[in-house]
């Protein structure tokens, strides 16, 4: 079975205002997944950033590091927690997926240029068939190296480009169920 990884679902993730985010439905898309991934009793991983920046909504403690009440992680659910952008990167996940035999993720979740990108690059190099789901994934606007404020539309655009062909394979939720 492939894994469904759903990468950083939590509350302070909904703060930002909506204007400078794009894919405003990929939370329904992410919970249609998850509900699709259970009925299966496919493999799932919750992955929740814990910051080591004192006063970040994501600092252990705050209401932000709380994963959103839809998508809340059953108990039998793996939750994996991270400090850096990449969910591989000292947390075990690699392990915890070959001991089960995984040997392809879906990722879902934000941001699309952050810790998504991050996570299906590694997932990539170490193997894994890895793919990226475009609407169950978003990102925010950002000002570029050249001072130029980019759209959270052209910033996902750019980050699922990276991805695509080399690390990943980036598809639509109606194709999730039947990757790997």
């Amino acid at each position: 079975m492939t894994a469904l990884l759903i990468i950083d679902m939590q509350v302070g993730m909904t703060w930002p205002e909506a204007s400078v985010r794009n894919n405003l439905g990929a939370e329904a898309v992410i919970a249609k997944l998850l509900k699709d991934w259970r009925a299966r009793h496919a493999p799932i991983v919750h992955v929740r950033h814990v910051s080591r920046v004192p006063g970040s909504p994501f600092w252990p403690g705050q209401p932000g590091v709380e994963f959103q009440p839809a998508l809340e992680p059953l108990p039998t659910e793996h939750v994996v927690e991270k400090n850096v952008p990449d969910a591989f990167i000292n947390t075990g996940l690699e392990p915890w997926l070959h001991a089960r035999g995984e040997s392809a993720v879906v990722i879902v979740g934000v941001s699309t240029n952050n810790s998504v990108e991050a996570t299906a690059r590694t997932a990539g190099n170490l193997g894994f068939k890895t793919y990226v789901v475009s609407d169950a994934t978003f990102t925010f606007s950002k000002i570029d190296f050249d001072g130029v404020m980019r759209t959270a539309k052209e910033v996902h655009a750019m980050s699922l480009a990276n991805l695509h062909g080399e690390y990943a394979t980036v598809i639509h939720s109606e194709q999730a169920t039947h990757a790997g």
